[in-house]
């Protein structure tokens, strides 16, 4: 069987600096796999590849075997991937149920006619896309909240609205760019246990970027190691954490 995501030999190039040099490994369904390394290592390059924001310079994103280099942006969500940003980006003067429908569009089958006009199958459409996204709120622990403008919470609540409209598209596998970035050690605590929950209860797999060791090497099933674009080690978090190469990326060499 092929992986639910497969980097093949993956390069991206801008101008003369390699941001990514010939990357591969696999992502198993039912996986967590962590992607870390330094700043500047190439992680969220590698997501915007994945994501069809770049165009690499050679190599391949497979998912389910079939590549997703020759569909457009917008349709990669169609394909079961979803992801959220490292800097969260919501629209600040929506409520959070209204950003979280913003990630159901996929779901939802009336054309822009059929929703403009109030006939039973538009009503019936945004009924349901209205109770997913509610359903979505309450799992990230915001319910109370859905009908509160974004930019009035504090950004740890940002950040998991980006997380509900995210896995209101119901994706197969979920990107999360450092899920942990910018909270509180409290927080960091309460995320990790919300995103095992994503992976249990949902059945998500997931494929997240974070600098956050311990949230890491507690969470992950893989760690895959990046270093000034090349993959400089990967394997479960016991055995990355005892890796000379990896020791030396983020400490430096003795």
């Amino acid at each position: 069987m092929s992986a639910l995501l497969e980097v093949r030999d993956l390069s991206v190039r801008f101008g003369g600096v390699i941001a990514l040099d010939r990357v591969s490994f696999a992502v198993e369904a039912g996986q967590v796999v962590a992607l870390i390394g330094p700043n500047g290592a190439g992680k969220t390059t590698l997501f915007n590849v994945i994501t069809r924001v770049y165009r690499p310079a050679g190599g391949t994103v497979l998912v389910d075997g079939d590549s997703v280099l020759a569909i457009r942006p917008h349709q990669v969500i169609r394909r079961g991937l979803a992801r959220t940003f490292q800097n969260v980006a919501l629209f600040r003067s929506m409520t959070v149920l209204d950003n979280v429908l913003v990630g159901d569009h996929t779901q939802t089958k009336s054309g822009w006619l059929q929703a403009s006009v109030p006939l039973p199958g538009a009503v019936a459409a945004e009924s349901a896309s209205r109770k997913r996204a509610l359903e979505m709120i309450d799992f990230v622990g915001l319910g109370p909240h859905a009908q509160r403008p974004v930019a009035a919470l504090p950004f740890g609540w940002q950040k998991r609205i980006e997380l509900a409209r995210a896995l209101v598209s119901r994706p197969r596998l979920l990107l999360l760019d450092e899920p942990a970035g910018g909270i509180s050690h409290e927080e960091v605590d309460d995320v990790s246990r919300l995103l095992r929950r994503v992976h249990k209860e949902l059945g998500v797999t997931m494929l997240l970027v974070e600098h956050h060791m311990a949230f890491v090497m507690g969470i992950s099933d893989r760690v895959v190691v990046l270093d000034f674009g090349k993959k400089i080690a990967e394997g479960t978090p016991a055995e990355v954490q005892r890796n000379r190469a990896v020791i030396e990326a983020y400490l430096g060499a003795a």
